[in-house]
């Protein structure tokens, strides 16, 4: 390799075939259980998913799809390589979190998440796992909830409060501007994060249309409903989860 020259990404190998498992409802949704306590996130993926189908019309699915959804959150922070969806990036010397996240449109967050790093020291030689898969969300404003998607595929479902009246903006939006800790400006004046008028919570990210956004809230009794001014409204612990995923640019669909 050439001085300087930064390796190809490796892409993850084929995983382990999951099986479906047979003997009804219980039995498979209790293999999917044991796997994923053993950490074998990617069969008891599989089973989930399985079980999604054959199971459509059982109103037990919404358990399914709860058990799903936490385990597809596993899989995206683990270091588990997923064809398609990951590459193994080796470390360069120069290189930084910061590069790395910018080259492939992710997160330093996400990376460290990933990688178990606890704070942005990287070594040459280093293999980190990257999640390669295009994120992004979709809020339904009829059943105030976030999607949030990978590859168009479903991730995990939020609860969110939207606008009163429905006059939260209907389209495609980008996050163009994202703030730890935000303070609030309305109606002229900048009321400081931490002061009890400020709504925003713990995380802004504003889109690509002035004033509006997803944030966090300092009145999670309210989400679920269409309560606020035209934002997207989350509980704080799930907007910071989806604060260390989402980079700039993130598409956010918001639909009636």
């Amino acid at each position: 390799m050439k001085k300087g020259a930064r390796p190809a990404a490796v892409p993850a190998p084929p995983p382990a075939a999951s099986r479906p498992v047979s003997g009804g409802f219980d039995a498979p949704l209790k293999e999917a259980q044991a796997l994923a306590g053993k950490g074998e996130y990617l069969q008891a993926q599989g089973i989930l998913k399985d079980m999604l189908v054959r199971f459509m019309a059982d109103p037990r699915v919404e358990k399914v799809q709860e058990r799903l959804e936490a385990v597809n959150m596993r899989v995206l922070v683990s270091g588990l390589m997923v064809p398609g969806l990951t590459v193994q990036r080796e470390v360069v010397a120069g290189d930084t979190l910061s590069m790395i996240a910018d080259e492939f449109h992710t997160t330093v967050a996400f990376i460290k998440k990933q990688n178990g790093l606890t704070n942005d020291v990287i070594r040459r030689g280093q293999l980190l796992r990257i999640w390669t898969g295009r994120l992004s969300a979709v809020v339904d404003k009829s059943q105030n909830t976030l999607m949030l998607l990978s590859n168009g595929e479903l991730i995990k479902t939020y609860r969110v409060a939207t606008g009163t009246d429905n006059i939260t903006p209907v389209g495609t939006f980008k996050i163009v501007t994202k703030l730890q800790d935000p303070a609030w400006t309305h109606e002229g004046r900048v009321i400081p994060y931490g002061d009890p008028e400020n709504i925003l919570g713990t995380r802004w990210m504003g889109f690509n249309i002035s004033g509006y956004g997803i944030h966090g809230t300092t009145d999670p009794a309210k989400i679920g409903e269409q309560a606020t001014a035209g934002c997207v409204r989350m509980h704080n612990g799930d907007v910071e989860e989806l604060y260390d995923l989402l980079p700039v640019n993130t598409e956010v669909t918001i639909m009636d």
